[in-house]
């Protein structure tokens, strides 16, 4: 079985404050939770105040991106021995609005998914396809090249420890969901484009989120679906309550 990953992806959104006090919440309303894994992903600057508000607790760290670099001259990145140092155990990577407004391609996301192996973070890699990419009947082809690209080079124990997020682009923020057959299809899909990469056992034993408005009210009919293992959550992430109904979903 495969255990659930529900992950907030609070965006560019909570100063530090604003940041600490929301974890405080969360940390009460899912103290217990342990069929789930929880994790929360704040701005760069709010990463060292939200680790040791979380520590110890049932609560994981992800930052939102990096470079794939250790250090060096690349004014604004942030690198993966930083996202160590700063207490996170994930990195969210490739994300639909990093490709549309800051020029991420496979080629990077895969430099970064390396990189995030490397040095022990895991990488929550997103995947997914534009409206415009659906409706031509070409969506297939855009979401294979962002997952066999993106894993290119991957041993089989680094693809063990990485986590897929397939997100509709059509659906992120705008209050639409896939149904949950449409994600279906899509996370089978993915799960077989594994299979034939690495082998079926590893397929089975990785973890595929759905991204693109997750709620409480739709999150149960989504995860009930056999290849949709969590949700990689926008807004409803930055409210304690909303998020961990969420988290606390009964299939």
């Amino acid at each position: 079985m495969r255990k659930p990953i529900i992950a907030g992806n609070w965006k560019m959104n909570k100063t530090i404050s604003e940041a600490v006090d929301l974890v405080k919440s969360l940390k009460g309303l899912v103290a217990g939770v342990t069929d789930v894994e929880i994790i929360v992903g704040p701005t760069f600057t709010a990463l060292s105040s939200v680790a040791d508000v979380i520590k110890g607790s049932n609560i994981k760290l992800a930052a939102q991106n990096m470079y794939w670099k250790e250090s060096g001259a690349f004014t604004g990145e942030i690198s993966p021995l930083m996202l160590k140092d700063a207490g996170c155990q994930y990195v969210i990577i490739g994300h639909s609005e990093r490709r549309l407004y800051y020029g991420e391609t496979n080629e990077t996301v895969n430099n970064k998914v390396k990189a995030a192996h490397k040095y022990s973070l895991k990488p929550i890699m997103c995947v997914g396809e534009k409206l415009e990419e659906r409706e031509a009947g070409i969506m297939k082809d855009v979401v294979k090249g962002h997952v066999v690209n993106g894993l290119a080079g991957l041993t089989e124990e680094q693809m063990l420890a990485t986590v897929i997020a397939y997100e509709p682009v059509w659906a992120i923020g705008t209050g639409k969901t896939a149904t949950p057959e449409q994600a279906q299809e899509v996370h089978a899909f993915i799960r077989g484009l594994i299979a034939e990469i690495y082998s079926q056992s590893v397929a089975d034993a990785i973890p595929i989120q759905y991204g693109g408005s997750v709620k409480p009210d739709n999150v149960a009919e989504l995860m009930a679906k056999p290849d949709i293992d969590g949700g990689l959550i926008g807004g409803a992430s930055l409210k304690a309550e909303s998020f961990a109904e969420i988290v606390k979903f009964k299939g």
